[in-house]
């Protein structure tokens, strides 16, 4: 059965037989995230000890988006999956549980809804016909929920009319932090509000800031992008859990693999405030995209374009 990597761990290291098996796994992820090429008895030996572990619980374990220690969960998955890092576009098993529907959540959106619907429509000019509004009026209603929209937008505006003073690491740390804590109800409401005008999509467009979080002067190449996302364990793990739930299949219904459009939404909203954050393109449509090109990618051209479709030519998104 699937466990928490944390705990797996610490089974692990109280064995002497899976400690030292766990050992060798971490030198070859610390090679590996150092970009030292592995010979070939090396990388017999890394494998080898993946397969030593065998049923032992480190090999199935998995985390929780909404875990105290995440990141350190997320690098027990690495190390011990790390054979599974070796192409680009491999990164298909996901290291996040699937977390159970809180139906809760509903209630407490629901509650709060009632409560806008009931306010004098004066007070909130252009809620009936700007539903990213009508979210927001919602969510402010919520104490947790303004809170955590207030840190970020507050930390992703500094410097919005200078350039290079926005501190887009703390902007991102910002924006995971909104869509892991704040009940998806309240997420998702705001980030995939249905628009009829431009008004509406630009306030849509601007949910998560993009001149802080998503755009630099200059769009850099879709696999610089990548490689930054590689070597970050979060945004690795989200473009794992993307690529898992997110896989498009002509033949479907909803274009889905996996069957499951809710899913492939969670996983987008994963993607946001990691170094391949996504956003809406315009304000008069909901096509998305990452803020990359791939002009220059010589014969790596491909494999870029390959990126660059997860987003923008994806039917399951």
């Amino acid at each position: 059965p699937s466990s928490d990597c944390v705990m797996a761990e610490q089974l692990c290291l109280s064995d002497s037989t899976c400690n030292a098996t766990y050992r060798i796994l971490e030198n070859c992820a610390l090679a590996k995230t150092r970009l030292l090429s592995l010979d070939h008895d090396s990388r017999v030996r890394c494998l080898n000890a993946e397969l030593d572990l065998g049923n032992s619980s480190l090999l199935h374990c998995k985390c929780h988006r909404r875990m105290k220690r995440q990141e350190h969960c997320l690098r027990i998955f690495w190390t011990v999956h790390s054979s599974m890092t070796d192409g680009y576009l491999n990164l298909e098993t996901s290291p996040y549980e699937n977390s159970a529907n809180e139906e809760h959540w509903k209630t407490d959106y629901n509650k709060l809804a009632a409560l806008v619907s009931g306010k004098n429509c004066s007070q909130l000019a252009g809620d009936a016909t700007n539903p990213c509004l009508r979210a927001t009026h919602i969510c402010n209603l919520s104490k947790k929920c303004f809170r955590l929209r207030t840190d970020y937008a507050s930390i992703c505006t500094k410097g919005a009319a200078s350039e290079d003073v926005c501190d887009r690491r703390k902007c991102h740390r910002g924006l995971r932090n909104f869509f892991e804590k704040v009940p998806e109800d309240f997420t998702k409401r705001i980030l995939f509000c249905p628009c009829q005008d431009e008004f509406c999509g630009e306030r849509r467009r601007k949910t998560i800031v993009p001149d802080c979080s998503f755009q630099y002067n200059t769009k850099p190449n879709c696999l610089w992008l990548l490689d930054s996302c590689l070597e970050d364990h979060i945004c690795k793990s989200r473009l794992a859990d993307f690529q898992q739930n997110c896989q498009p299949v002509d033949m479907s219904p909803d274009g889905c693999s996996l069957h499951n459009h809710g899913a492939c939404l969670q996983a987008y909203m994963g993607m946001i405030g990691t170094p391949m954050t996504p956003n809406y393109v315009s304000n008069s449509s909901v096509e998305v995209s990452l803020w990359c090109t791939c002009e220059n990618s010589g014969n790596q051209k491909e494999k870029c374009d390959q990126i660059l479709g997860m987003f923008e030519s994806n039917k399951c998104l």
